[in-house]
């Protein structure tokens, strides 16, 4: 496996994280602190996790695979629900990100680089090779994720998208976590 074949699996891999990070931030009442928060918990698990998927990868394989998509999915699709409940109701406060709900969401949008990390990665013969990818999956993710969120900042003055941000941004978070439940 060469270096490009790693940045493409970066890239496909980073795009749960970064559509995430687009949805979220819309709402200009999220804080810069969050998402810089997001990026580099995006980043981590991403690395953490892909690393850990490479490395652990043959013991798990059987079990690890199904449950991981589909827990993780579920979870989003939690999130998501939460979001459009408070968006429905007419309160105007932006959805409470607890240090918890970031670190799930982080865990849940990652559970991906586990799998690739396994089902890819497992077959390399050093350590150093494999530390090395993960790094790069890492970066990959908080340099779209920071793109993201420098999109999203733009596309909030729409307003539409404005007024229902809440709405739109659990949309997106249901039909992430619908994909990684069926594929």
């Amino acid at each position: 496996m060469n270096i490009l074949n790693v940045v493409i699996i970066s890239i496909a891999l980073a795009l749960d994280a970064s559509g995430i990070a687009f949805s979220i931030g819309i709402d200009k009442r999220l804080k810069k602190y969050d998402k810089l928060f997001f990026i580099f918990s995006f980043g981590f698990f991403q690395f953490l996790l892909a690393f850990l998927g490479g490395y652990f990868g043959v013991l798990f394989n059987i079990y690890v695979f199904k449950l991981s998509s589909m827990m993780g999915g579920l979870i989003i699709v939690i999130v998501g629900m939460i979001m459009i409940k408070e968006n429905l109701s007419n309160d105007t406060k932006l959805v409470n990100f607890t240090f918890l709900i970031k670190m799930i969401l982080s865990i849940c949008v990652s559970i991906d680089a586990f799998i690739v990390g396994f089902s890819t990665f497992n077959s390399l013969d050093s350590s150093f090779i494999l530390l090395n990818y993960s790094i790069i999956i890492g970066i990959v993710t908080c340099f779209l994720s920071a793109l993201a969120f420098s999109i999203s900042r733009y596309l909030s003055k729409v307003k539409f998208l404005k007024k229902y941000s809440a709405f739109t941004s659990g949309i997106i978070l249901i039909l992430f976590g619908i994909k990684m439940i069926l594929f």
